[in-house]
C-alpha cells in the first residue's frame, strides 16, 4: 500500500507540474467521461433508444489527443458503420433473417472491412452489422425494423458530435513541445556516440570493442528516428481545426517546417555515422600504419566540433531559437574548418582514399556529408528566425 500511495503521490505530482504525457491522459479521461456522459443523456432520456450505449461508446470511440484525429477518425467511424448497417439493411429486407442471411452478412461485412481507408476503424464495418443483425432479428415488422436501424446510425452521429464538441471546446492541446522531444532526444544519442568517438580518435588509437561500442550506439540513434518523426507528426497534427491555434500566444507557429529540416538532418547524420562506425569496426588493428594517426586527430577534431552542433540541437527550445540560430552558424563555420584540415590532412600524407580496406576513403566522405547536412541545417533554422538566408562569411 505504501508503494502504491507513493507512485500515486509522484504520478500526481507529474500531472500537477507540467505538461506532459501523465497530463494529457488524465485530461482525456476527464473529456472521454463528459462526451460519454453527455451522449447516455441524450440517448437514453431524450430519445428514449432501444440501444443507447451505441451513443457513448461512439462518443469515447472517436475520443483523441488531436482534434484532427478526432475527426479523422470519427469520419471513418462513421462511414464504417454506415456501410456495415447498410449491408445489413439490404440482405435483410431481401432475404430475410435465416442463417444463410448471416453468413453473407457477414462475408460481405468483412470482406469490405478490408478496405484500407478505413483505417483503424475498418473493423467497425463487421461489428455494425452484427448488431444491426441482432436488432433487425428482434424487431417484429419491416417498419420497426428500419426505425431501429436508422436509430443506431442517429446514436453514432450523436455520439461523434459530442465527443468531437467536448475535444474541441476543452483545452485541445497544441503539442508543439512534441517536436521538439523527439529532436532532443535523437540529438542526445548523436552526441553521445560523438562525445566518445571524439577523444579515442584524437587520442590516435581505439580498441575494437570501442568500435562495436560505437556500432550499438549508432543503432540506437538510428531507432530514435522513428520516435522523433511520431513526436513531429504528432505536433503537426496538433494544429489543424484546434480553435488555440487562433489565441494571441499561438498566431505564427502553425508550421513545423524548420523542425523538419532539423529532424532530416539528423536521421541522415545517423546514417552516415552508422556507416563510419560500421568501417572503424571492421578496421583491423594490424593493418593500421603511422599514417593513420595524424589522419585520426584531426578527424576526431572534426567530430568534436559536429558535437558542439549537436549539443544546441539537444536543447532546441522555441524560445530561445534566436540565440540558438546565432549559435548554431558560429559553429558551422568551425566545422567547415574542421573539414577542410580533414582533407588537407589526407592530402599531405597522401592516404589510400580509394582502398576499400581501410576506412580514410570513408571518413573524409562522410565527414563532407556531415558538414554539409548540418550546415544546411544550420542555414534553415537562421532563415526562420531571421526571415532571411544567411551572409556569406
Amino acid at each position: 500500500m505504501a508503494g502504491w500511495s507513493g507512485r500515486l503521490r509522484e504520478w500526481g505530482r507529474r500531472v500537477a507540474g507540467a505538461h506532459g504525457p501523465e497530463r494529457e491522459t488524465l485530461l482525456l479521461i476527464a473529456k472521454s467521461t463528459l462526451a460519454a456522459t453527455l451522449a447516455w443523456f441524450a440517448a437514453k432520456d431524450l430519445l428514449h433508444a432501444q440501444s443507447p450505449a451505441f451513443a457513448p461508446f461512439s462518443a469515447v470511440l472517436i475520443m483523441n489527443v488531436t482534434v484532427y484525429q478526432s475527426i479523422a477518425q470519427s469520419l471513418r467511424y462513421v462511414a464504417a458503420v454506415v456501410t456495415g448497417v447498410a449491408v445489413q439493411a439490404a440482405l435483410g429486407f431481401l432475404t430475410g433473417t435465416d442463417p444463410v442471411t448471416f453468413v453473407l452478412v457477414a462475408a460481405i461485412a468483412l470482406t469490405i472491412g478490408q478496405w484500407k481507408a478505413l483505417g483503424a476503424q475498418r473493423s467497425q464495418v463487421a461489428t455494425a452489422a452484427f448488431f444491426a443483425f441482432s436488432t433487425y432479428v428482434s424487431a417484429t415488422g419491416n417498419t420497426e425494423r428500419a426505425t431501429q436501424l436508422g436509430q443506431i446510425i442517429l446514436l453514432v452521429l450523436i455520439g461523434c458530435s459530442l465527443g468531437l464538441l467536448v475535444n474541441v471546446v476543452l483545452v485541445p492541446p497544441l503539442r508543439y513541445r512534441s517536436a521538439e522531444y523527439g529532436i532532443r532526444a535523437l540529438a542526445g544519442a548523436l552526441e553521445t556516440l560523438l562525445t566518445d568517438m571524439g577523444p579515442a580518435m584524437r587520442d590516435g588509437e581505439f580498441a575494437e570493442e570501442h568500435a562495436r561500442h560505437w556500432r550499438a550506439q549508432s543503432d540506437h540513434a538510428q531507432a530514435l528516428v522513428t520516435q522523433a518523426r511520431s513526436g513531429l507528426q504528432s505536433a503537426e497534427e496538433s494544429v489543424p481545426f484546434n480553435p488555440r491555434r487562433l489565441l494571441p500566444q499561438h498566431r505564427g507557429r502553425t508550421s513545423f517546417a524548420n523542425y523538419r529540416a532539423v529532424l532530416d538532418a539528423l536521421e541522415r547524420a545517423a546514417y552516415q555515422l552508422a556507416s563510419l562506425t560500421r568501417s572503424l569496426e571492421r578496421w583491423r588493428e594490424e593493418e593500421r600504419d603511422d599514417s593513420y594517426r595524424r589522419f585520426l586527430r584531426c578527424h576526431g577534431t572534426f567530430l568534436g566540433s559536429v558535437e558542439e552542433i549537436v549539443r544546441v540541437l539537444a536543447q532546441l527550445d522555441e524560445e530561445h531559437l534566436s540565440d540558438q540560430a546565432t549559435r548554431l552558424c558560429e559553429l558551422a563555420d568551425e566545422m567547415q574548418r574542421q573539414l577542410r584540415a580533414v582533407t588537407e590532412q589526407a592530402e599531405s600524407d597522401g592516404l589510400p582514399l580509394g582502398d576499400p580496406a581501410r576506412p580514410y576513403g570513408v571518413l573524409v566522405v562522410e565527414a563532407n556529408r556531415l558538414t554539409e547536412e548540418f550546415q544546411y541545417t544550420c542555414d534553415v533554422l537562421h532563415t526562420h528566425v531571421q526571415g532571411g538566408p544567411r551572409p556569406e562569411a
